[in-house]
């Protein structure tokens, strides 16, 4: 179960450069959220609220499987293509990101009925759990990404895309490294507005979990999960539009600069993550 999960959120992940942060980073990195039943991690079920959930878990990954599966492999289908027909263009990667776009909407739309009830039945403690935890969650993410200087962000940043790209590309040639960090620079003090806009993400879902029995309540959640671009911050919504653009930039440019070994290692990691799609037992039976 948890490997399927993990692919889910790759495949999501992946379409700018290997895992940067792009919408389908910004949506998925968020799984506490967006996927109800993860919500556990967050805060104590008890046995009725657990039992109810592992049901509900069950029927999602269900439709998720039959319904959803089959387009993330004509997805990777698509990326594989792209790649091995020298074809990764700004407007290519703009394509297969509005598709992904898409299937996160769609999910979000789906599991959103589960969020809703899931979230009415909460008590007292247990949103005041929740509350806590996503302060936690505040303290840590500001302490690991925006407390050090600056200069220190960007060179964690960009060591932290070389290790993800060693891994699906193999060793980064001198000049690819430079153009990480030349990406990783350009994004500047990017990490400030993200955590700044995942905090007041947080107190908007915060507020409309301690309204949970009035009627506009469902309408709000459905906003807070399916339309989250909608409550974005101004300075937020600016510098997450520099930030998908330098990450197509540098896609492009490394593939640019890749060697034929580097790009067989490439396909051959994707055909990887296709396989174990295909091998699930709700495509075999479909």
């Amino acid at each position: 179960m948890s490997r399927w999960i993990k692919h889910i959120a790759f495949v999501l992940m992946f379409t700018l450069a290997l895992g940067a942060c792009n919408r389908m980073g910004l949506a998925y990195r968020n799984l506490d959220v967006i996927i109800p039943w993860t919500l556990s991690d967050y805060l104590d079920m008890n046995g009725e609220q657990k039992s109810w959930l592992n049901e509900r878990l069950k029927e999602h990954l269900s439709w998720h499987c039959t319904t959803q599966m089959p387009g993330y492999l004509d997805w990777l289908d698509r990326l594989q293509t792209m790649i091995a027909t020298n074809q990764v263009t700004d407007d290519a990667l703009k394509a297969r990101t509005a598709e992904a776009e898409k299937a996160i909407a769609e999910t979000a739309r789906e599991i959103t009925p589960s969020a809703i009830e899931l979230l009415q039945g909460l008590d007292d403690n247990q949103v005041a759990e929740m509350n806590e935890a996503f302060a936690k969650d505040q303290r840590k993410r500001q302490e690991r990404y925006v407390k050090p200087p600056l200069d220190q962000q960007i060179k964690k940043r960009g060591e932290r895309m070389v290790k993800r790209l060693n891994e699906w590309l193999g060793p980064l040639g001198p000049s690819q490294q430079q153009r990480v960090m030349a990406w990783s620079n350009a994004l500047g003090d990017q990490n400030t507005e993200w955590i700044a806009n995942r905090v007041h993400w947080q107190k908007q879902f915060s507020a409309a979990v301690a309204q949970r029995q009035a009627p506009q309540f469902p309408q709000r959640i459905e906003t807070l999960l399916v339309n989250r671009e909608s409550l974005w911050t101004p300075a937020y919504r600016q510098a997450f539009a520099n930030t998908e653009a330098q990450a197509r930039a540098l896609f492009v440019d490394l593939m640019a600069q890749s060697t034929p070994q580097q790009r067989e290692r490439l396909l051959t990691k994707i055909e990887g993550v296709k396989k174990d799609f295909s091998d699930l037992k709700c495509l075999k039976s479909g």
